[in-house]
């Protein structure tokens, strides 16, 4: 049973960046016929979404984010012993995106910096692998960077994922505080179901070739893809997810010994409306207590999490809250947060474009 607990550490300030442009998903119709388009958005409940620019990388969303963090909060750039950087879009196969956001946020040569790919359950995953650091050392503040372009990865000819996926970096400091309760943390994993959601080519067991970049149709309704292009079978991930994210939940919350009552929030992985409405229904769950931002700016993969929680928790989190995490993804892999938040500071969110602050 992969659960762990930690207590007094926590995350003390969180920010978030998104590209400033905007996809107005209904007129996303350069390969569908409008009624499809709408067919289909409405169905899966994303309106909006924000695209990274061609010169725009995770790097420069989490590295904006970061910036303005820092700023908010009056850090201490040299008091951060930890960099962690969560993302399935780095800059480049190697060197590790960390080690460059290390140097380019002017963070001393002492600071510890590594990347964690996993996917859409990643932040959770990261989250409960800094607080293992960080109760078990003297590091100060650990930074963790999680940003995702997902726009760079799916096909917008393919109807099954054209219309879901969005950008956006997230900075979040975690800290050792006697403020802190305990935290709870479910990690859990199948690769028996490794075809659900992938990319065929472009790493080193089917290498990058003339071949794998050539689109081509690969089912009888007309969707079209390379071999580089991510895809997903929409209902095997969503029998999975039925059969495993309620139970996981009930299972820490029980390990916890706590209640389904006892949380403020509920803060699942924004997959598609439909998936989450119906975790809500079979929990009974309150609505009021489900923040949801995949309206506006679509499936973010692992950013998702913390990118609903600085977008609608803004100002909802003084004093002492009790925040349910709930997350899944590529893999496949799950994972259930059970985390305190005490007096979080929440930034604005930052836009960004040609990968700068605007």
């Amino acid at each position: 049973m992969a659960k762990l607990e930690f207590e007094h550490v926590g995350i003390t300030a969180l920010a978030a960046a998104i590209p400033q442009h905007v996809i107005n998903n209904y007129e996303y119709t350069e390969f569908f016929p409008k009624e499809e388009v709408k067919e289909v958005v409405d169905k899966i409940g994303v309106f909006e979404r924000r695209f990274a620019d061609k010169n725009t990388c995770s790097s420069d969303l989490c590295f904006a984010a970061a910036e303005k963090l820092i700023s908010d909060n009056n850090i201490d750039k040299s008091e951060i012993d930890l960099l962690v950087f969560i993302s399935q879009t780095p800059d480049y196969r190697m060197p590790a995106t960390s080690v460059i956001l290390q140097d380019r946020l002017g963070l001393s040569n002492n600071t510890i910096a590594f990347d964690i790919n996993l996917g859409c359950s990643a932040f959770i995953y990261g989250l409960s692998v800094v607080y293992s650091m960080m109760q078990n050392s003297n590091l100060r503040k650990a930074l963790v960077l999680d940003g995702e372009t997902r726009s760079k990865v799916y096909s917008p000819k393919d109807r099954r994922s054209a219309f879901i996926f969005g950008d956006a970096g997230v900075a979040a400091i975690v800290e050792r505080s006697e403020k802190f309760g305990k935290s709870y943390f479910s990690l859990n994993s199948d690769g028996s179901r490794e075809g659900l959601i992938k990319i065929d080519a472009g790493g080193y067991r089917n290498m990058s070739s003339a071949e794998t970049v050539v689109e081509h149709v690969v089912d009888e309704f007309g969707n079209i893809r390379s071999a580089e292009h991510g895809y997903m079978h929409g209902g095997d991930v969503f029998n999975f997810v039925i059969r495993e994210i309620p139970r996981d939940i009930k299972q820490t919350i029980e390990y916890a010994g706590k209640n389904k009552e006892d949380f403020d929030y509920y803060v699942f992985h924004q997959a598609n409306n439909f998936i989450n409405s119906y975790i809500a229904k079979k929990m009974k769950l309150e609505d009021s207590k489900i923040p949801a931002t995949i309206s506006k700016y679509g499936n973010t993969s692992s950013v998702s999490v913390p990118l609903t929680i600085v977008s609608e928790l803004k100002d909802k989190l003084d004093g002492n809250r009790e925040l349910l995490l709930s997350a899944f993804g590529v893999g496949m892999t799950w994972a259930t947060g059970i985390v305190p938040f005490v007096d979080c500071k929440i930034s604005d969110i930052v836009e960004v474009n040609d990968g700068k602050a605007v």
